[in-house]
């Protein structure tokens, strides 16, 4: 069954594309055709972006940067990431917002809840950037958290192989893939799905988490209207 409203986690890696620093343009295009796709369906998409193609923050303050000053520059990269989004979504003639967790109002709203659901009701694809606006807390977080508050359906969450596996299977050739699988023993098996705050939030809340692979085209789609692909967490 179609999902109504979804919040669509992107990993900034995958914004790299081919490239190995910042931002590929043959990726932001082929994903805003992906969404627009999508768009036509009238289901309500939200975004959640990181920002690992441009800075890191937890890896910086492994190397001695202040950890607060650090995600708060990893805040600022998932933005930029946004704006990215946002101009290749208008390219292809896709109505969108960026919403920030902090003010910087000469780029971007103010993330303002009521605010958000209108742009989702009026079919606008709404990215959410920032974090949650608070350092120690990961995109994942943020993700889960923006998901509770729009009241979205569940989570889809894009990464680089086809779903949850019981252990790395670029490592390792015979890892099995889950269809389903439980927030628990996600979270028991530490398969690092999402960082643990985000999996017990999700859990806390009954939030459906959705994995699927990214780099497959029209998996975006396909897993809005509820096709079979990837794995389920719930």
């Amino acid at each position: 069954m179609a999902l109504k409203r979804v919040l669509l986690k992107l990993s900034g890696e995958a914004f790299l594309g081919e490239r190995k620093y910042g931002i590929d343009p043959k990726f932001l295009k082929n994903m805003a055709l992906e969404l627009a796709s999508v768009n036509s369906h009238n289901i309500q998409v939200a975004i959640v972006i990181g920002g690992g193609n441009i800075f890191r923050g937890f890896s910086a303050a492994e190397n001695g940067m202040n950890r607060v000053t650090a995600d708060y520059m990893g805040m600022l990269a998932t933005i930029m990431n946004a704006l990215a989004l946002q101009d290749a979504l208008e390219a292809v003639g896709v109505h969108s917002r960026v919403q920030t967790s902090f003010e910087i109002r000469e780029v971007a709203e103010p993330f303002i809840l009521r605010r958000a659901i209108r742009h989702l009701e009026k079919n606008r694809i709404v990215i959410f950037a920032g974090g949650t606006g608070n350092p120690y807390f990961t995109t994942d977080t943020a993700a889960v958290l923006r998901a509770i508050e729009i009241g979205a359906d569940a989570i889809l969450k894009a990464t680089k192989v086809d779903g949850v596996y019981d252990k790395d299977p670029v490592k390792h050739p015979d890892a099995k893939m889950f269809k389903t699988i439980s927030y628990m023993d996600v979270l028991q098996k530490d398969l690092r799905v999402m960082d643990s705050t985000a999996i017990t939030l999700s859990k806390d809340n009954n939030l459906p988490l959705h994995v699927f692979n990214l780099n497959t085209a029209g998996n975006i789609e396909k897993a809005l209207l509820g096709n079979d692909i990837g794995t389920r967490i719930q």
